[in-house]
C-alpha cells in the first residue's frame, strides 16, 4: 500500500469544506417546522398577552383550547385563524 502524504494546505482545505458543509447543515435546520400544540405560556408570549386574557379568550370562546389533566393546549391553527378573522379591516 503507497504511503499519502497530506500537507497542510490539504488540511487547510479540508477544514474549509468542513466549515462549509456544517454552515449548510446548520442553515437548513435553523428554521424548524411551527409546533402544532401550544401551551399557554408559549400562545401568551406569541401574542403578548396577559394570563387574564387569555383565560378571557377560552371563556368567550374566541380560542378553542384542549384541555389534558392540568394542562391546556392551543393548535397553531385555531391561532392563525383566530388572528385572521380579527384582523383590522377584514371584510
Amino acid at each position: 500500500m503507497a504511503a499519502l502524504i497530506i500537507t497542510k494546505e490539504d488540511l487547510d482545505q479540508f477544514k474549509l469544506e468542513l466549515i462549509s458543509e456544517f454552515k449548510e447543515i446548520l442553515s437548513v435546520n435553523s428554521n424548524p417546522a411551527p409546533k402544532k400544540w401550544l401551551k399557554s405560556y408559549e400562545v401568551r408570549e406569541m401574542l403578548g398577552i396577559s394570563p387574564g386574557t387569555l383565560q378571557n379568550m377560552r371563556i368567550n370562546g374566541t380560542l378553542p383550547y384542549t384541555k389534558v389533566g392540568g394542562l391546556i393546549f392551543y393548535d397553531n391553527d385555531d391561532i392563525q385563524k383566530m388572528l385572521v378573522a380579527n384582523r383590522s379591516g377584514n371584510q
